[in-house]
């Protein structure tokens, strides 16, 4: 006899919330803090790109309701460089908008039409939206961190490690602007070189690895690390099949051999879209950690 849909969606939330709990966090305090209940109010479809830009791209800003400036978070969409949308971070925007961060969540251009740096190029210009725009919105620009989830995962670490390096990529879009206080990476495609040429890193880098093996390594986040990267909190199913618990455990170690503070939170039992589907743990853990990076000299949010 066949199970009805309606059930089968059930006993998989049911199977899926038995796992919430079922993580290994290496690098984490004893305590965390508290979490503040906070209003906030969202404004829709900004613009953030400049008008000659190759395609306009849009964000929503959620702004909690508290006095002085925000520590802010920069929220990037998964999708394998090439679907998805930031409607599927809303969830996460609100959870941390209710924590009185502010948070921008982005949309980016899509392989193939556009291949490597464009994707880039579009998450280093939403920095700099967020510090030119700082005032109007009372955003702390000593406190801006970035967030991401797989591909977005991996865009916000390649953009905060550039930043912390010299590498060519800072030009023209990089720099100091770019260089998040922090970064939340979740299910991260680190080491590119190591998935083979794969459809979506073909279409993402625009060729064949042998082709083109400067690209290759060019766009993968653990060769730029250096001793001046901001501090990573990584999430990561055990059980990831598209993207291997290996490539966060590659970055951490990297990452460790240059004195970089680190956590890495181990989500047992977990593939790539339940680690991503359940993660609300896991966002409780990277709150905490965001909260402990913000700069004693930023302002109150």
């Amino acid at each position: 006899m066949s199970i009805p849909f309606r059930y089968r969606v059930t006993i998989m939330l049911l199977m899926m919330s038995s796992l919430w709990g079922c993580a290994t966090h290496s690098g984490a305090p004893a305590s965390k803090p508290d979490h503040p209940n906070t209003d906030f109010r969202m404004l829709s479809d900004i613009a953030y790109t400049p008008e000659d830009w190759p395609q306009t791209l849009y964000a929503d800003l959620y702004l909690p309701d508290t006095n002085g400036k925000c520590a802010t978070v920069l929220l990037v969409h998964g999708g394998g460089w090439e679907r998805r949308s930031r409607n599927d971070m809303a969830w996460i925007a609100m959870d941390l908008a209710s924590r009185g961060f502010a948070v921008m969540n982005v949309d980016y251009r899509f392989a193939p039409e556009y291949t490597f740096p464009s994707q880039l190029h579009d998450v280093q210009m939403a920095m700099h939206w967020l510090h030119r725009h700082s005032s109007e919105y009372r955003l702390d620009r000593s406190a801006i961190s970035a967030f991401g989830f797989s591909s977005g995962a991996h865009l916000v670490s390649l953009m905060a490690l550039v930043a912390s390096s010299d590498s060519p990529l800072n030009d023209p879009y990089g720099g100091d602007q770019s260089r998040p206080t922090a970064v939340v990476a979740g299910g991260i495609p680190a080491d590119l070189e190591a998935f083979e040429s794969g459809r979506l890193i073909r279409q993402f880098l625009g060729g064949e690895q042998q082709e083109i093996p400067d690209i290759y390594r060019q766009a993968s986040p653990v060769t730029h690390v250096t001793p001046s990267a901001p501090p990573f909190f990584l999430f990561h199913g055990g059980m990831d099949m598209l993207v291997p618990l290996d490539q966060a455990q590659r970055l951490q170690r990297t990452l460790n051999a240059n004195n970089v503070d680190n956590e890495l939170y181990r989500m047992h039992l977990r593939g790539h879209l339940t680690s991503f589907l359940t993660a609300g743990a896991a966002v409780n853990r990277a709150t905490d950690f965001l909260r402990r990076h913000i700069p004693s000299s930023a302002g109150g949010s």
